[in-house]
């Protein structure tokens, strides 16, 4: 497939996505932009999200993952399960109940104004560096196969895909993406079906002779309980991927955004239980591509890529995909899975930081009507060039499997939201507000303390995504040596929720 041809098909769908952005954006209001005005079908919601939470890390980095650690993500993705649980019986009811449009207005009335200011500041950073790590990896694939045959440099690139992106949101928010999300999640799974399929016809096999075969037995381990010190133990990695769940969409802006746009309560959890077990189904496929571009790589004599020297297996899908001669139909299907990878995260990421910027720092509910939509839009031109840096920075310090990378960092930038939230909703205390932020940097720097302590002085023992629930330990411990106690006797909001 040629450079020429890929440029094309991004043409094209961003036109589509132009299409979709005309008609969902014509009121261009903050009302829309911020919260759909509470019309989104929950049903479009949850397939969307689908979409969104796999991005490009998933859509590439999971493939790449199965060389080294075989189906080991598949614990994770469990624990994902039981998060989503938690989100849907416990956080959505809060949300739902304080009508909130930003989640961490609920810090500010649990705690004050410094607590506030505090959980939307580690999301503010948690979402650039996710957002940021989500996008480099599909950049880093379109500079290879693409841009590089032009010579244009992987500035320019970076440039271009968030001006595309900045484009079609800047009128609809989450209005356009709840939409866009739609169509991206459904190129996304129309990539994985047919690879799967043409690579299975290629090595002269059915779906069936693929799950039965021994090539597969080699990389589908999913369960790893011999060794607890392991990173990778089901146990560490089940309790992580519950964490990260809660955190990375409970806790986080950009996904609680999608849900609350929708009618109501139940609608929205309807939306949060389906989206989850289909997404461990989708995650399974994932897995087992990741499988066998292995297996087809290992027939054909194809080797990693390599990025400045270094194997990369995050970019053996698109290797495969484009350059091995597969029918062109894959490349086809892969280009528009990786161009949707790329959009599905960065356009949602983009309008929740603009969101959370405006509500949580610039206060826009309390400035002139008329200023407003100015504020907002001059928000969400300054929320792309913030993304622009970073994403060019991490070429230059990037060196890991993205998916790992993005999780690593996850458990220090949410922990302290986790921490705020529990102690929020499990206690009745309020706290020395104006301590609050103390607290949360200093459980950030305890837990890189502990994660950078050698191996051999824990017995061998590896520290993995456990880190996440241990920083929230640690939040919560500091709050409570903070506390005030409770003028009254009313119930923790936990135990309100559930008794409703």
């Amino acid at each position: 497939m040629t450079p020429t041809l890929i440029v094309i098909l991004i043409l094209c769908y961003f036109l589509m996505l132009l299409f979709i952005s005309h008609y969902t954006g014509k009121n261009d209001s903050n009302a829309d932009f911020f919260r759909a005005g509470r019309q989104s079908p929950w049903y479009l919601v949850a397939f969307g999200m689908i979409g969104a939470s796999l991005s490009g890390v998933t859509f590439i980095s999971v493939p790449g993952w199965v060389g080294g650690s075989q189906f080991s993500y598949l614990q994770v993705v469990l624990g994902y399960f039981a998060g989503y649980l938690v989100i849907a019986y416990i956080l959505l009811p809060i949300y739902y109940s304080m009508n909130l449009t930003s989640i961490y207005e609920y810090l500010e009335n649990r705690f004050g104004k410094v607590s506030y200011r505090t959980g939307a500041f580690f999301f503010f950073i948690s979402r650039v560096l996710g957002a940021s790590f989500r996008l480099f990896l599909v950049t880093i694939v379109l500079q290879q196969f693409v841009f590089d045959a032009w010579n244009v440099p992987f500035e320019i690139t970076v440039c271009l895909s968030i001006l595309l992106i900045w484009i079609y949101t800047n009128k609809g928010g989450i209005k356009t993406i709840v939409w866009t999300d739609t169509l991206q999640t459904f190129f996304m799974l129309l990539a994985v079906g047919l690879s799967i399929y043409y690579i299975n016809r290629e090595l002269g096999w059915s779906f069936t002779e693929f799950l039965k075969s021994e090539e597969l037995t080699t990389y589908n381990k999913v369960l790893f309980t011999d060794n607890f010190y392991s990173k990778s133990h089901f146990l560490k990695s089940f309790i992580g991927g519950m964490f990260i769940t809660i955190c990375m969409t409970g806790l986080d802006q950009e996904m609680m955004q999608k849900n609350l746009s929708c009618r109501n309560l139940k609608e929205a959890q309807k939306n949060m239980i389906t989206f989850s077990l289909v997404l461990i189904l989708v995650n399974f496929f994932f897995l087992l591509l990741g499988a066998l571009l292995f297996i087809y790589a290992k027939k054909a004599n194809i080797s990693l890529p390599t990025i400045d020297g270094t194997a990369k297996a995050d970019l053996l899908f698109p290797e495969i995909a484009i350059n091995s001669g597969l029918e062109t139909t894959v490349a086809i299907t892969f280009v528009l899975g990786l161009i949707a990878a790329a959009y599905s995260s960065a356009d949602s990421s983009l309008t929740s930081l603009t969101t959370s910027f405006c509500l949580d720092f610039l206060n826009i509910n309390k400035k002139p009507e008329r200023t407003r939509k100015s504020v907002r839009k001059k928000t969400h031109l300054g929320m792309g060039l913030l993304l622009i840096t970073v994403v060019v920075g991490f070429k230059h310090v990037l060196d890991k499997n993205v998916i790992d990378g993005l999780l690593t960092v996850a458990t220090y930038t949410y922990g302290p939201l986790l921490g705020l939230f529990t102690f929020g909703i499990f206690t009745q205390h309020k706290i020395k507000d104006h301590y609050s932020w103390i607290t949360a940097l200093s459980s950030v720097a305890l837990t890189l303390l502990i994660a950078n302590i050698p191996t051999e002085h824990l017995g061998g023992y590896q520290v993995g995504y456990e880190l996440l629930p241990i920083n929230g330990i640690i939040t919560f411990f500091g709050l409570w040596l903070i506390r005030t106690r409770p003028k009254d006797k009313q119930q923790t909001m936990a135990s309100k929720i559930m008794k409703s």
